[in-house]
């Protein structure tokens, strides 16, 4: 679906730094919204200490949002590694139209952030729960 939203320049721009750990986007993760219907940008960062339960945090409960993060965790066999992990928030409570336009523009997004391996679509904070849900997707690709 063809929503007209396109990402700011800026996110591609600290995406580089970001994956390279330069700079002032030596972060451990951002959070993108969609202004005024028409350009992803980004809405947060957190800093290098930040950790995921900050992360989850900074979404919105009742808004849609994007969030890429740099996840530390351990493998099944115990080594501690890291990967970038892209996510979709878009909650249940969330407005119909938000949810339309966030669903919609997912896409532009996603190719702006070009190597970004994990996706993960989550709707309602269970699905944002480290143990259960997002750790055993991440050692897929460990």
């Amino acid at each position: 679906m063809a929503t007209g939203v396109t990402a700011c320049d800026a996110i591609v721009s600290s995406f580089t730094d970001f994956k390279l750990k330069r700079g002032e986007f030596n972060v451990r993760y951002f959070i993108y919204h969609i202004k005024n219907k028409k350009s992803i940008q980004i809405e947060k960062t957190g800093g290098e200490k930040s950790t995921y339960d900050d992360f989850v945090s900074d979404l919105p409960e009742n808004d849609c949002r994007y969030g890429l993060i740099d996840l530390d965790f351990e493998t099944k066999d115990g080594r501690p590694t890291s990967k970038m992990v892209f996510i979709s928030w878009n909650p249940d409570t969330a407005p119909v139209m938000s949810k339309m336009i966030y669903s919609g523009s997912k896409e532009v997004i996603k190719s702006a952030l070009a190597g970004v391996g994990i996706h993960i679509n989550a709707t309602d904070y269970s699905e944002l729960d480290f143990e259960e849900s997002i750790l055993p997707v991440v050692r897929k690709f460990a």
